[in-house]
């Protein structure tokens, strides 16, 4: 069995700006990611926070699936989330806690393409092809240090009760 780890890390000073890839990004306790849109509070949503906003995930194996199954290419550092994964399925982790590196996340709810970025890419059909597959949102519980080739723990329904 291998291990899920970090493969991707990435900030944006505000909505529509080119994501910045990262080797490591400091993910601030109940806050986001430094440097980021959502902590920075010019991100699309900033005007509606949610503890849910201050970090989102996405699988690499979704985005290789994108472009196997529907010829959608959304390399990763424009599908728009901070942290890119390989190893592990995000979406049943919702309403649970995560560790990545030593960082650990509550999983707040799936992260949904949005129309905006179909557009942007110009990849007609990205939107319904990715619905309930674009990653998942958290809230950062315990900061530190995230870096590509962290591992992903799920620590189990036990501690998501914490």
């Amino acid at each position: 069995m291998s291990q899920a780890t970090v493969t991707h890390l990435f900030t944006t000073p505000a909505m529509s700006q080119p994501m910045v890839a990262h080797d490591s990004v400091s993910a601030l306790k109940g806050e986001g990611i430094e440097g980021d849109r959502y902590l920075l509070k010019t991100g699309t949503y900033s005007k509606k926070p949610e503890l849910g906003r201050q970090v989102t995930l996405t699988q690499i194996e979704i985005i290789d699936m994108l472009k196997d199954e529907h010829g959608l290419d959304v390399p990763p550092e424009l599908c728009r989330r901070n942290v890119v994964t390989r190893g592990i399925e995000l979406a049943p982790l919702v309403g649970r806690q995560i560790t990545v590196g030593p960082v650990r996340l509550h999983v707040h709810r799936i992260n949904q393409p949005c129309r905006y970025l179909e557009k942007m890419l110009n990849q007609p059909g990205l939107y319904d092809a990715w619905w309930d597959k674009g990653g998942i949102n958290c809230e950062i519980l315990e900061g530190g240090t995230i870096s590509v080739g962290d591992a992903i723990v799920d620590l189990g329904a036990a501690e998501a009760a914490d």
